[in-house]
């Protein structure tokens, strides 16, 4: 067993310093150029598109928002808490910064990849979207064989590694309160709960999935910006301290060279980038599932989650960790003990429960929206029923497992399967690139003509064969006429015929 682990530890090391990091970058600065900086231009837009409403109705057809919604719940994890703190406690508070940094870079390479799943989403039987970039690749590519290879590694990280993982996390966020924790029992009473609360949702198809997301992660992510906002209000005078922390740190020669792979830089780049997953391919198949009448309304939807993720959430966590740091020596603490010290030197024990709802929310939230992008793969390899039942059986028992468990094998492997779905997305989309940029231009050509857009696929010369945009403006304005359910009725029947 410690071999596994000291191998993979050293491949995932290799794998997303020295190739990953530089990948993503490129990709975020080729993509941010082309768009003309979508991220800043349509920053509005991000906002107006969440309220449209859904375009064909379905028995599990999802809104934008609640696309934006699932795409957030997996992005927001605990990741946001703990690894934010070993961000800072490894590469210093500069890191802070360097986080923003690639947020904003990589918020064009979400648009791009959660742009593409929208062109060439696919209908299932039930009414509801899939797609992402399995499907990108065995439709715009026809390298269905690249596809399964990079379904089958989303599929063991998300489903296996960080939803293990995630309900670790929360199991684990309680042994605050319990003395001799491990020997309690009490992993076993979360770990049952855990996974009931799981099954109820993942066997409720995916727009019970759309539904709850809506409601959890909204409200966990308010009750811990409130949180945060109220540690800040309460110390402002240390306000301007963090920031001159922050950037002190940021530009300070020997952390930027001082051993680049371990450097502020680096580190800062690598929790920013695999904290909104930006690029990663993995939030393109919540952004397919959304029913809307223009792709690239759904980009724009995701390039707002990597803001929320990164920009806000991520900020909240360093603003409650630097206080600490700026009023005390936090010593040799990381990850989740130094979160702890820091809320509790502020507000004292009552903080602590704040902090641990919030584990426990974005934990679960994380395992639901985890679970929703491998059910879409597991879709793409084959659609079966027997096989999805016993698929989410199989997810209920990682999820037990992972409550009442260590996994640093697990999360070795997860991380190497993410990488190797990260590397075949962004070549992908840096060779699909191309259509995103037209689907853009095209949004943009129906604004400025005061237009709400409406993609038509035959619009866009020499675009690859597409199965859901062939609907014309004209067709979809008659069908809000003759009324949502009838006009529902006559698209499901000749949708994927036209």
């Amino acid at each position: 067993m410690e071999f596994w682990v000291s191998l993979t530890d050293q491949i995932d090391t290799v794998m997303y310093t020295y190739l990953l990091v530089f990948l993503l970058i490129i990709a975020g600065a080729y993509f941010s150029v082309r768009t003309k900086f979508v991220q800043f231009r349509y920053f509005k837009d991000m906002f107006t598109v969440l309220t449209e409403k859904k375009h064909v109705d379905g028995h599990d057809a999802v809104s934008s928002f609640q696309a934006l919604m699932v795409s957030t719940a997996s992005r927001v994890g605990t990741g946001n808490i703990a690894g934010v703190a070993t961000a800072i406690a490894t590469g210093g508070p500069g890191a802070v910064f360097w986080m923003w940094v690639m947020s904003m870079i990589g918020a064009a390479s979400a648009f791009v990849e959660s742009t593409l799943a929208q062109i060439w989403k696919v209908r299932g039987e039930d009414g509801e979207f899939r797609g992402g970039p399995a499907y990108y690749i065995e439709q715009a590519l026809g390298m269905r064989w690249l596809g399964v290879v990079f379904a089958v590694s989303l599929i063991l990280c998300f489903a296996v590694g960080f939803n293990g993982l995630q309900a670790y996390n929360l199991a684990s966020s309680f042994e605050y309160f319990v003395p001799n924790f491990a020997t309690s029992g009490v992993p076993f009473v979360i770990a049952t709960l855990v996974t009931v609360f799981t099954a109820m949702i993942i066997f409720g198809g995916v727009k019970r999935i759309g539904v709850l997301t809506s409601f959890i992660v909204p409200v966990m992510a308010l009750t811990y910006l409130g949180f945060g906002l109220v540690l800040t209000v309460t110390h402002l005078s240390d306000v301007p301290a963090v920031f001159a922390l922050i950037f002190a740190s940021a530009f300070d020669f020997n952390s930027i060279f001082g051993g680049f792979a371990g450097s502020v830089v680096v580190i800062g780049i690598k929790r920013g980038l695999f904290s909104n997953e930006a690029g990663m391919g993995s939030a393109p198949n919540a952004a397919a599932s959304a029913s809307v009448s223009h792709p690239a309304k759904q980009g724009l939807a995701q390039t707002l989650s990597v803001f929320i993720d990164t920009a806000v959430i991520c900020t909240c966590s360093a603003m409650i960790i630097l206080l600490f740091y700026v009023n005390g020596a936090p010593g040799d603490l990381n990850g989740m003990p130094l979160v702890q010290a820091a809320v509790q030197n502020a507000v004292g024990e009552a903080g602590i429960y704040v902090i641990t709802f919030a584990i426990v929310a974005f934990a679960f939230s994380s395992i639901i929206g985890n679970y929703f992008y491998a059910e879409s793969n597991l879709k793409f390899i084959k659609n079966n029923r027997i096989l999805l039942l016993v698929f989410r059986c199989c997810c209920c028992v990682a999820v037990f497992f992972g409550a009442t468990s260590s996994f640093n094998l697990a999360w070795n492997l997860a991380d190497i399967f993410m990488g190797i779905e990260a590397i075949i997305n962004i070549f992908v989309i840096l060779i699909l690139g191309k259509w995103a940029f037209a689907a853009l231009e095209d949004y943009s050509a129906q604004k400025k003509k005061g237009l709400d857009p409406v993609f038509e696929a035959s619009r866009i010369e020499g675009l690859p064969e597409t199965q859901c945009w062939a609907t014309p403006r004209e067709k979809l304005d008659h069908m809000e006429h003759v009324g949502a359910s009838e006009a529902a009725k006559k698209v499901a029947d000749g949708f994927l015929r036209e």
